[in-house]
């Protein structure tokens, strides 16, 4: 009986809930950082990548992954802020020289994920492995499950 109430209790409280508390969109919520990555590539979700692999992204966008994505130094300022602030919390264990990655493509999990999972086709479709809309099509709001 008292294990009944329980989750009648509990099922009430999250119907009352507003709506977007269920929401499964995990994506990037900044405008600005949705707007000036987006121009170029698919937005990352900052949980992808800890606080200083961000900071050492936007510290030299002049060579952004060999393009000049250069911004005036207030966007800059405010995007990094944003990624960093919502960066994964724990840093990458890694091997060697100790650094982090700054390519999510570059992360164990992502090499294990996706390892004898993309066929030769679907890599010439995506073009890119951090293309990933390319087989995810709500990666952009931080669904990566192929349901």
């Amino acid at each position: 009986m008292k294990k009944t109430i329980v989750m009648t209790a509990m099922i009430v409280a999250m119907a009352m809930m507003p709506a977007n508390t269920w929401s499964r969109d995990r994506g990037v919520k900044d405008e600005l950082t949705k707007t000036e990555c987006g121009a170029c590539h698919m937005v990352f979700q900052p949980r992808f990548l800890p606080a200083v692999s961000w900071t050492n992204i936007m510290s030299d966008l002049g060579n952004h992954f060999g393009e000049d994505a250069s911004l005036d130094e207030e966007s800059r300022t405010k995007i990094e802020a944003y990624l960093v602030k919502n960066a994964r919390k724990k840093e990458f264990k890694y091997i060697g020289n100790g650094t982090q990655p700054i390519r999510i493509t570059e992360i164990r999990w992502f090499k294990r994920e996706h390892r004898n999972e993309v066929s030769k086709r679907a890599m010439k479709r995506a073009g890119t492995m951090a293309n990933c809309v390319a087989c995810h099509k709500g990666a952009e709001k931080g669904q990566y499950d192929d349901d």
